[in-house]
């Protein structure tokens, strides 16, 4: 199991354009992803409504979780990945 936490950087959260490129990532990742808003539960990271019903806003900060057979350096790379999807503000003109 590998985690990481961010910062949201999209100045209006995680919304329906972000939270899409999120999910699209870790789903076809064909690995188990979860994300938590602070110390929330967490949920699927490849489920859309999941992931919006968060309610993530603009520097909140979230926890990802890879978990499964995926090697720790594959883990971490894919950390990175949706990381950076996260921290990016797809809100900027």
């Amino acid at each position: 199991m590998a985690t990481r936490t961010v910062r949201i950087g999209s100045s209006h959260g995680l919304h329906a354009r972000p939270a899409k490129l999120f999910t699209q990532a870790a789903g076809a990742s064909g690995q188990p992803v979860t994300i938590a808003k602070g110390s929330g539960k967490a949920v699927n990271g490849s489920s859309i409504l999941g992931v919006i019903s968060l309610g993530v806003e603009h520097g909140d900060y979230v926890t990802l979780t890879v978990d499964g057979d995926t090697a720790s350096e594959a883990a971490e790379t894919l950390l990175d990945e949706l990381a950076e999807l996260l921290v990016t503000d797809h809100d900027e003109q």
